[in-house]
């Protein structure tokens, strides 16, 4: 798997190629959004950590564990495990997200059931159908139309050089 090159002269670096007054300030920028970047995935992580503290704190405390509280747990599980991916790779799979929707949508269902009427009902059961079957259609181009390598080992379409030599 690639790594995404922060401010250097690599040949995916557009500051190689900024006229020579403004390059200084392109790489100044890519670091400080880089910077930024990571900030924001370890706030994220920390406050996930927090929410699941809470929430396993308020079962103790309750002496009661519902499904409902799982479910929450695991969406928590999901976007720690989706920022680890993220500040691995620099890239995001949208399937996370997706997976992520589902149980979240799952998880409203159950808890407002009994509260909302059956078309309401219906909508999210279909809501999270089209996330499942988004996933599938993501999983099956994946594997049907996989990205190609390329030279630096970059995967995407945005490449100019698609082959391998």
């Amino acid at each position: 798997m690639g790594t995404r090159d922060h401010g250097g002269e690599g040949r995916d670096d557009p500051a190689a190629t900024t006229p020579g007054p403004f390059r200084g300030l392109w790489r100044l920028g890519a670091h400080g959004l880089y910077a930024v970047e990571r900030t924001g995935l370890v706030l994220i992580v920390l406050a996930t950590m927090c929410a699941t503290y809470l929430k396993i704190r308020s079962m103790i405390t309750g002496e009661e564990v519902t499904i409902s509280d799982l479910l929450l747990l695991f969406i928590y599980l999901e976007v720690v495990s989706m920022s680890s991916v993220y500040w691995r790779a620099h890239k995001l799979p949208v399937r996370m997200p997706l997976y992520i929707a589902m149980v979240a949508l799952a998880r409203y269902l159950m808890f407002t059931a009994g509260h909302i009427d059956a078309v309401r009902i219906v909508a999210l059961a279909l809501a999270i159908l089209v996330l499942a079957l988004a996933v599938l259609v993501l999983r099956f181009g994946h594997r049907r139309y996989p990205y190609v390598e390329t030279r630096n080992g970059a995967r995407g379409e945005d490449r100019e050089d698609h082959a391998l030599p």
